[in-house]
């Protein structure tokens, strides 16, 4: 066989290998490369590989790579057998999408994706996820989290706040405030108070109310005390916003404004809580107005004084 003959040979030998990868091919061919990151993905890598701009084959550096692992999936496992996304069928322009395809906008509804990712992650924290509201609203977990990357966002406590604000929108206003929790330094996590796959809380709370969740960090809080501050011991966020606020504390308003909002004049019989209607130098005309509460009220969580019984109720020191 001449030179000419040879290298013909071999543009054919091309040619045909193209033509199959193109066509879907068989599968005699693609076990030839071998697997690669999952068992029996040898199918699928024969067109997803490393040149693509989703890392598909990252997925190899993820737990849901680790082939030593019994219950590792594989690429059937959650996109489906997908014949026709395979073998392309003759007549075809465009090659079908997988039977569950997990991209956002997807004809597979999110119940479905969801239903793939539940068959190995129900339970545990995810206990809730029906009765959730991101599952009433149809979130689907990829909607959250990425797969096929070494690096997952929404388990960054630094990034995991870019994730959840892509769609609360009002909470990115509230942690750019001055006063709020540590969040975009990641001290603070959304995680911490709140479980994204469900609770038997409200708000998706870790713990089964608002109260119980803060006191995770805040137990001086907790009490019990001799004196109890009702609207303390009913829910925190009467009075604070915990994703942040422009008054300190992370109050919703500052003293006397946001104590006005249940104490009215009557609490000072003497200090009325409306401004006078002429010019005085008065201390009891001036009232409760632009006065701070916390001057004299310092234990306003509760209180444990005895030694007055007049105003120990008053959460004063």
């Amino acid at each position: 066989m001449n030179v000419e003959a040879n290298r013909m040979l071999r543009w054919l030998s091309a040619a045909l290998l193209g033509v199959a990868l193109m066509g879907g091919g068989s599968t005699a061919i693609a076990q030839d490369r071998g697997d690669l990151a999952l068992t029996g993905d040898a199918t699928c890598t024969r067109c997803h590989d490393e040149g693509e701009a989703y890392p598909v084959l990252s997925i190899g550096k993820t737990r849901h790579g680790t082939v030593a692992d019994g219950r590792t999936p594989t690429c059937t496992s959650c996109h489906g057998e997908s014949p026709t996304h395979v073998t392309r069928p003759e007549g075809v322009a465009e090659r079908p999408l997988p039977d569950i395809n997990f991209k956002k906008g997807t004809a597979t509804p999110a119940v479905e994706r969801n239903q793939v990712c539940l068959t190995c992650h129900q339970g545990g924290e995810r206990i809730h996820w029906q009765t959730s509201i991101h599952s009433a609203r149809d979130v689907a977990c990829t909607d959250c989290h990425q797969m096929h990357t070494q690096h997952d966002k929404v388990k960054d406590r630094v990034q995991q706040v870019d994730v959840c604000v892509a769609c609360h929108t009002e909470q990115r206003a509230q942690i750019n405030r001055p006063y709020r929790h540590p969040i975009k330094e990641g001290q603070v996590s959304c995680a911490d108070c709140h479980n994204p796959h469900g609770s038997a809380g409200e708000k998706l709370m870790v713990r089964d109310t608002v109260n119980d969740t803060c006191y995770t960090c805040h137990m001086e809080k907790r009490g019990p005390f001799v004196h109890n501050h009702q609207p303390v011991t009913e829910d925190c966020s009467i009075c604070h916003n915990p994703h942040g606020t422009n008054s300190a504390n992370l109050l919703k308003a500052r003293a006397p404004f946001l104590c006005q909002q249940c104490h009215n004049d009557d609490g000072h019989r003497s200090h009325p809580g409306v401004l006078p209607n002429a010019r005085t130098t008065s201390t009891d005309a001036l009232g409760a107005v632009g006065r701070g509460c916390l001057n004299c009220h310092t234990n306003i969580h509760g209180g444990n004084s005895t030694q007055d019984a007049l105003t120990a109720g008053r959460f004063r020191r």
